[in-house]
């Protein structure tokens, strides 16, 4: 009785380890990502062009992976309803948003506002009966959403802040909250993760390209030397990484500790920018970086609590 009760036991209280790791390997993506999006605007890549070229080669890996496991993404009325709108908001509207974004305010502030989403997406899912009221798991929203405030405060109030693409970048996050709680309301019954990330990312290159072939918009690589092509590569690799951990993050710790991958994101993303980019170093860096570390401990504290009850 007691050698049983120790063995099932032992998993439910390691639950909480698996979703600390992809939040912590696919936030580090996310930085990373930020600051090769100004890469490439540094080198006359456009947003539009870097994104859907990125994520078409994202698409193509994870395809490629999917094929190989025998796990290839399933396509009936509801997949497609769930890789259409999965990927507008939180792919190719939200990306879209933050790489046009980058030039005008750097990497380093888009990587910070994608720590916003946590706190819309912890109301709308106790709203919608998705997550129950824990005192240390609101805690934890709250820490990480007051080190996003205090960082994003700052790059209002600086001198040469550029106010309308500042406010335009914002509505980036409120895309990714709404499609955190979309992507586990609608999840596919019986699909798994890994089949499904391929699936949200080809819709989102059909997007893009749409957009594309729309009049002043244009897909063109420079093809006079490699670099542009090897920036969208690796962008490629991070975003297959990316997103395939987002959905094994989805499915693991819910909607309100995948909301977290941008306040990790924020910690990698914005030293990156700072130290190998040139940018100026937010003020308050130091109390954001703080206040997020500590929401994200309490999130995890309070998610291996509920998980060893």
């Amino acid at each position: 009785m007691t050698l049983s009760s120790t063995v099932h036991t032992h998993p439910r209280k390691r639950a909480w380890l698996a979703p600390l790791v992809y939040l912590l390997s696919g936030g580090a993506l996310l930085g990373l990502s930020t600051n090769l999006a100004k890469l490439a605007g540094e080198i006359q890549l456009t947003a539009l062009s870097f994104l859907f070229w990125s994520i078409l080669g994202a698409a193509l890996i994870l395809l490629v992976i999917s094929a190989l496991r025998r796990n290839l993404p399933p396509v009936n009325a509801r997949t497609i309803e769930y890789y259409a709108v999965s990927a507008l908001l939180g792919v190719a509207g939200a990306n879209l948003i933050f790489f046009s974004a980058i030039p005008h305010v750097g990497a380093g502030f888009v990587a910070l506002i994608i720590t916003l989403p946590p706190l819309l997406t912890y109301v709308g899912a106790l709203t919608l009966k998705m997550e129950r009221f824990r005192v240390m798991r609101a805690a934890g929203v709250l820490s990480a959403l007051a080190g996003a405030i205090t960082l994003a405060a700052n790059k209002l109030s600086a001198p040469d802040a550029n106010h309308l693409w500042i406010l335009l970048a914002l509505i980036g996050p409120v895309l990714l909250a709404i499609g955190n709680i979309y992507r586990t309301l609608r999840w596919p019954e019986g699909v798994s993760g890994d089949a499904l990330a391929p699936g949200m990312l080809i819709a989102a290159a059909i997007t893009l390209l749409a957009v594309g072939l729309l009049p002043g918009f244009s897909l063109s690589v420079p093809t006079d030397r490699y670099l542009p092509t090897l920036l969208i590569a690796l962008q490629a690799v991070v975003f297959a990484g990316q997103f395939l951990l987002l959905f094994l993050l989805q499915k693991s710790g819910g909607p309100v500790l995948l909301s977290l991958l941008g306040s990790v994101g924020a910690v990698v993303g914005v030293p990156v920018a700072v130290l190998l980019q040139g940018e100026t170093a937010p003020e308050g860096l130091l109390l954001g970086i703080l206040l997020i570390g500590a929401g994200i401990t309490l999130l995890n504290i309070g998610k291996a609590s509920q998980s060893t009850r």
